[in-house]
């Protein structure tokens, strides 16, 4: 090989490697330039995520805290409310103790209420006078009529009186007899006699009681309350 040759060998020698060194270095400013680009791109993305969730972490902190001022302004309404029931609570017992001492006298009034009715519904019935039938008319109308005497001034022992005699101590009369020519009927051991007519309306075969009212004996028939006719005590 010539000097030449050699010359020309030598150089395309040096052109290859600086050829390859070319496309290393081109290959480098490539794949730092897309390094770059990426970069660029990512750099500002994450900024914005951080710059968002900074944004976000005052609404968070925001919506955290609400509960809990919600809760401390909660706080003394609650308080305020269990004072007020601690302060109820004396009222109520009070109200509950009242009404415990008043039940006795409701029910105290509410008996007497009844006590009350009942006279007047005995009453009522009583104002009802009795069915007759037809042989009770005829037999009373039968009967003659009473042969009256004078008021005597026999008197019926108290203790007799308050066990036999009374509005609790009704009976049937019967029919009348005639002693010693006036009318007389026996009840209990003691005759009486008639000192007034008897009463229109009446029977004998009714209930009757015996009472002694201002000063006197007198017949009650409880059929017609409010009638009474005048009686006395033959001794």
């Amino acid at each position: 090989m010539n000097d030449r040759e050699h010359q020309a060998h030598h150089a395309s020698d040096e052109r290859v490697p600086r050829h390859n060194e070319d496309k290393r270095m081109k290959s480098i400013r490539v794949i730092s330039a897309g390094a770059l680009l990426l970069f660029g791109i990512a750099a500002p993305a994450h900024s914005r995520q951080e710059k968002e969730q900074e944004k976000a972490k005052p609404a968070q902190q925001e919506q955290q805290a609400k509960p809990e001022r919600q809760q401390q302004a909660q706080a003394p309404k609650q308080q305020q409310q269990q004072h007020q029931q601690q302060a109820q609570a004396p009222k109520q017992q009070q109200q509950q103790h009242q009404q415990q001492a008043q039940a006795p006298k409701q029910q105290q009034q509410q008996q007497q209420a009844r006590t009350q009715q009942q006279p007047r519904q005995s009453q009522a019935r009583s104002s009802q006078p009795p069915q007759r039938t037809q042989q009770a008319v005829e037999r009373q109308r039968s009967q003659p009529a009473l042969r009256l005497s004078s008021r005597g001034s026999g008197r019926i022992p108290d203790d007799r009186f308050r066990s036999h005699f009374g509005r609790e101590h009704a009976f049937h009369m019967g029919n009348p007899v005639l002693v010693g020519g006036y009318s007389r009927f026996q009840y209990n051991g003691f005759w009486f006699g008639f000192v007034e007519p008897w009463p229109v309306g009446w029977y004998y075969t009714d209930d009757v009681y015996i009472d002694y009212v201002d000063g006197g004996y007198y017949m009650y028939n409880p059929y017609y309350p409010g009638s009474r006719f005048a009686i006395s005590v033959v001794i």
